[in-house]
């Protein structure tokens, strides 16, 4: 068990690492680029060695910042891409799954022995699970019985072992797929990779520092934008919007009257704060940005508000990560859209870099989350 999740062992732990050291390596596979980072230990912190990101746009022949859906020979060429651009010296290394590729839930079960919810949680899983059993590989685990008392109300320790007892379990499923195409990618590339990972898991370690608030993440990438709550280290709920960086792209295109590349290229240099010129009259890019960012936010804040009401759990901090908040102008923007604390991802700080390099990975932090968490993962299972 604990394939994919390794939750409360090493899900936020950024502790002290032993004297033994080695370079490891976490790859983001996205649908619009491909991040890498390589860290090692040194007395006992990790350190970055070098990073790298390659778009995938050109290898399906789309522009730079669509999604794309590759084959795994194209996914193989253009990670050995950037593992040469970015000089990558290891082969060890963990990866990360997609969200959409997977599914993750919390379930209420018997408070059973574990042998016997192993036998029962892959027939619970049936019910929440859209395609048969078969094509997906299961990971399960036990909500701690402090948390449980928080959302399903308290157990006395008198009536625990009692017939009506119940605890909460997150079930994660991957689609068999996803795991195959990329067990491909990875061996045509001479990389090892030690262990897959749901990409929401390793943004967690990456973004978040212990506590006992609700944190809200709010990933946006190319296509689509993930919605987190996270208690205890726990994912409480998720949620897809359909909406994601390259819909500004497209709009500003349209209204513009200029080309997807150029509209992207001015989409990263002036966000919300620039005006272009475009047929008969000017038009602000953050006009065309509107549009998706309204449908974006107006979703999140929908998300948290309905999360406070049913538990009576104040939200108190909302962390934007993803490529597609690396936005001119869109932290102000974001901060309007909720009562609460809004801050940008900035998972560098739980690595030690070049004090040269260090507003660059702040402003690149976001879109490197993914592979930092993995990176960090992959350092701890060296101890």
């Amino acid at each position: 068990m604990n394939q994919f999740l390794d939750l409360f062992k090493q899900l936020l732990k950024v502790r002290p690492f032993k004297k033994a050291e080695g370079s490891v390596l976490g790859v983001d596979i996205g649908s619009s680029s491909i991040k890498v980072v390589q860290l090692r230990k040194k007395r006992g912190a990790a350190v970055l060695e070098t990073y790298g990101e390659i778009s995938l746009g050109p290898y399906g022949d789309v522009g730079v910042g669509r999604a794309t859906n590759l084959g795994a020979d194209k996914l193989a060429e253009a990670l050995r891409d950037v593992l040469k651009e970015a000089s990558v010296t290891t082969k060890d290394c963990g990866v990360s799954i997609p969200f959409s590729s997977s599914l993750i839930t919390l379930i209420e079960m018997p408070d059973l022995p574990e042998g016997q919810l192993k036998e029962m949680i892959p027939i619970e899983a049936r019910k929440y699970i859209p395609v048969p059993i078969g094509e997906v590989s299961l990971d399960w685990f036990v909500v701690p019985e402090g948390n449980n008392k928080l959302f399903s109300g308290a157990v006395s320790k008198s009536n625990k072992e009692t017939k009506g007892s119940k605890i909460q379990v997150l079930l994660v499923a991957i689609h068999n797929e996803t795991l195959s195409k990329y067990r491909t990618v990875l061996k045509d590339v001479g990389l090892a990779p030690t262990f897959f990972e749901i990409e929401i898991f390793s943004t967690i370690r990456a973004v978040l520092e212990q506590g006992v608030q609700p944190v809200m993440i709010v990933d946006v990438g190319a296509a689509t934008t993930k919605l987190y709550i996270v208690e205890y280290g726990i994912v409480r709920t998720s949620h897809i919007i359909n909406r994601g960086s390259q819909n500004i792209t497209t709009s500003l295109s349209k209204s513009t009257g200029v080309s997807e590349q150029k509209a992207e290229q001015m989409k990263r240099e002036m966000g919300m704060l620039g005006t272009v010129s475009g047929g008969t009259e000017g038009h602000g890019v953050s006009d065309a940005a509107l549009a998706a960012l309204d449908y974006i936010f107006s979703e999140a804040r929908r998300t948290l508000i309905g999360y406070q009401k049913k538990y009576n759990r104040n939200i108190g901090t909302v962390i934007l990560t993803g490529g597609g908040i690396i936005l001119p102008g869109l932290l102000p923007f974001a901060q309007k859209q909720f009562e609460t604390e809004v801050r940008h991802a900035n998972p560098f700080s739980k690595v030690e870099t070049p004090a040269f390099l260090e507003e660059t990975l702040r402003s690149a932090g976001p879109e490197f989350a993914v592979s930092v968490g993995l990176a960090l993962r992959k350092l701890h299972e060296l101890e």
